[in-house]
């Protein structure tokens, strides 16, 4: 699969990649090059594998390490916390807790617009025309840190909160393309978000679960069980016929995604 991506990788093999007094890194066939340290590398992890990568003139380094921890069942199911995946929020939780996304890609739209405006006026491969570019990515790439470094901050915060997150099994590219909803599917990060979560509860030794898909949680009342027959996207709340409960729609589908994550739990 051919991508954009400038990036090389090498292995470590007889301490061929090292790092030393906290500010150089070692590499084959290089000296000693300068750094700044996201985190320190503990000194039991071993270091198998660094990938460089050119990104709009800034160089990053990716250290793969290999260390031995032991990770123990965290045996309480008291803290589970189910979400709804929303739209304009990334999620509802059945705390009733909102994300809140910034939405930066929607922020950032208006002035995108313009830069690639400039850019169609510009003569093709003319230094001017890369000047230009150059900062249409510099952009996009601003986005995507902002992205990430949010979704990163608030899957650490839920991991650390509970013991068991529940959320629904969704094909996020079928719903992007049935509703036109690409732009805001993907500036969300649904996807990428779950990913992080999954993986920061595994290391903590809690639990992941994802729900079928097909379960209707938006039609079922959360109060009384009764199923609607029909619930139409632009209703944002829920109204039951049996027991006349009103509760916010996602609300509704969050704490029903949680209960359905505590049976899942029984067995």
């Amino acid at each position: 699969m051919k991508n954009n991506v400038k990036s090389y990788t090498t292995n470590c093999v007889n301490n061929s990649i090292r790092i030393e007094e906290n500010k150089y890194l070692i590499l084959p066939k290089l000296k000693r090059i300068k750094l700044k340290y996201h985190r320190e590398i503990p000194k039991d992890y071993k270091i198998k594998s660094v990938t460089l990568t050119n990104s709009n003139g800034n160089y990053y380094v990716s250290v793969l390490t290999e260390f031995k921890k032991e990770i123990q069942k965290v045996a309480s199911n008291d803290k589970v916390i189910g979400l709804d995946f929303s739209m304009s929020e990334l999620f509802v939780s059945s705390e009733n807790q909102r994300a809140d996304y910034p939405k930066y890609f929607r922020m950032l739209e208006k002035k995108l617009k313009k830069l690639q405006k400039s850019l169609s006026r510009k003569v093709r491969f003319s230094k001017n025309w890369y000047n230009q570019k150059a900062k249409i990515s510099k952009l996009h790439e601003y986005i995507k840190n902002c992205r990430k470094d949010f979704l990163h901050k608030l899957s650490k915060k839920l991991s650390e909160e509970y013991d068991v997150v529940v959320v629904e099994n969704l094909n996020m590219k079928g719903m992007s393309q049935a509703l036109n909803f690409g732009k805001s599917v993907g500036d969300n990060g649904w996807g990428m978000f779950l990913r992080m979560l999954e993986y920061k509860l595994m290391f903590l030794g809690k639990q992941f679960l994802k729900i079928d898909k097909w379960f209707p949680s938006s039609k079922t009342c959360s109060k009384c069980g009764n199923i609607k027959k029909e619930l139409k996207l632009s209703e944002r709340s829920y109204k039951c016929e049996c027991c006349g409960i009103e509760i916010d729609r996602d609300y509704n589908a969050a704490v029903n995604i949680k209960n359905i994550g505590k049976e899942m739990l029984k067995y």
